[in-house]
């Protein structure tokens, strides 16, 4: 049976978020917290393949205990296992020590096919998931857009910029989804019955054994220098013209910015 991991994230309301001017990180007290949208697409394409030829799927997240929410909502959704990493000492990771956490996690417990969502709202770096690829020396595909397997392959099509591409990939790999890839189901009223019951694995750094140097805040490389929200965009021109003065407006724009 195929062994499926994927990777969650708990985060705050983005139009709520507040940095800490400090250290550079989020203030998440005190916000309301969701699952990352994009990381259900990917439990939803986990579910699908479970549904179709069987797997285990197993939902691991890293936060403080209070992420055990979504963990919960993953078992409502179809999961079958949930396991919570959570430690002080992992406090304030970048996505480089995110990474390294998630990936060792997965060597301890083992799989086949590892997803997890394109990007976290929050952060928006893109970064977690490629890392962990890195780390475990697997195939990495991003932007998933379909997700199919076939014999023991699995077929990915992955949308670029002006292309969408189509590969075949061997397992072990990891895939991160996008938010096009499928339309994530409801938790369902019985699941939601037995979440409570269901039992969590928690991973705190006795079971990792990572340096306390290595981890948190002290082990990230990334340092951040200045945060800023981001402003509006400037208003627009509006032309009320016939189609062909527009189009003639229009290109002449496009080529004082050099576009054409």
């Amino acid at each position: 049976m195929m062994r499926i991991i994927v990777f969650t994230k708990q985060v705050p309301d983005t139009t709520e978020v507040k940095v800490d001017p400090v250290k550079g990180t989020l203030i998440r007290d005190g916000v309301k917290s969701i699952m990352n949208p994009e990381d259900k697409n990917a439990l939803e394409a986990a579910l699908r393949i479970k549904d179709s030829i069987g797997a285990k799927v197993t939902v691991i997240t890293m936060g403080p205990p209070a992420a055990e929410a979504i963990l919960r909502e993953s078992y409502a959704m179809g999961a079958d296992e949930a396991i919570l990493i959570t430690d002080p000492l992992f406090a304030g990771a970048d996505t480089w020590v995110t990474s390294m956490i998630l990936a060792r996690a997965a060597q301890i417990i083992g799989y086949d096919l590892i997803l997890c969502g394109r990007q976290a709202i929050d952060g928006d770096t893109a970064q977690v998931g490629i890392e962990i690829a890195e780390h475990l020396g697997i195939p990495a595909i991003a932007y998933a857009t379909d997700i199919r397997t076939e014999n023991e392959k699995i077929l990915v099509t992955r949308e670029l910029e002006n292309v969408y591409e189509v590969i075949s990939v061997n397992t072990p790999c990891l895939i991160t989804c996008s938010k096009e890839l499928n339309i994530p189901r409801y938790m369902r009223i019985y699941n939601i019955f037995g979440c409570f019951d269901k039992p969590i694995t928690v991973m705190n750094n006795s079971v990792l054994k990572f340096d306390k140097m290595e981890v948190g805040l002290v082990g990230s490389p990334t340092k951040v220098r200045r945060t800023f929200t981001k402003g509006p965009k400037e208003q627009g021109n509006v032309v009320n013209l016939s189609a062909q003065e527009s189009a003639e407006v229009l290109v002449s724009a496009l080529k004082r910015l050099h576009v054409i």
